[in-house]
C-alpha cells in the first residue's frame, strides 16, 4: 500500500494558495507539506496546487545535487517514483513551516 502524500486538509490548503497564485495575487505562503526520499535525499516543499488539474504542485525543489530551485511538478509523478533502495517518496508527517517559502529557498 502507498503512503498517502498529502492529506485531505494539507490538499485543501494548497488548493487555497494556488487559487491565491492562479489569480495573480502576489503572496509568499509557508510551505504546506514537505515530501522527500529516505534514499535518494531528494526533498520537496510544496505550497500550492493548481486548481485546474489538482496535480500540478508547486515549491521548492532540491533532488539531492545542491542545485534548489523553485518550480513543478505531478502529484502523481512523486507517487510513482522510487529510490535506488526500492523506497517510495514519503510526507514528513511532522513538518510545520517555521518561514515562508521564499526564506526556504534563501537557506537552500
Amino acid at each position: 500500500m502507498k503512503a498517502l502524500l498529502v492529506t485531505d486538509e494539507q490538499r485543501a490548503a494548497l488548493l487555497v494558495n494556488g487559487r491565491l497564485a492562479a489569480a495573480g495575487e502576489a503572496h509568499d505562503p509557508l510551505p504546506v507539506v514537505r515530501l522527500f526520499t529516505l534514499d535518494a535525499h531528494a526533498t520537496w516543499l510544496l505550497t500550492s496546487l493548481d486548481p485546474a488539474d489538482g496535480d500540478t504542485a508547486y515549491g521548492l525543489i532540491d533532488l539531492g545535487i545542491s542545485m534548489p530551485e523553485l518550480g513543478t511538478v505531478k502529484l502523481s509523478v512523486l507517487a510513482s517514483i522510487v529510490g535506488p533502495n526500492k523506497l517510495p517518496v514519503m510526507r514528513d508527517r511532522y513538518f510545520q513551516a517555521a518561514r515562508p517559502l521564499s526564506e526556504y529557498l534563501r537557506l537552500a
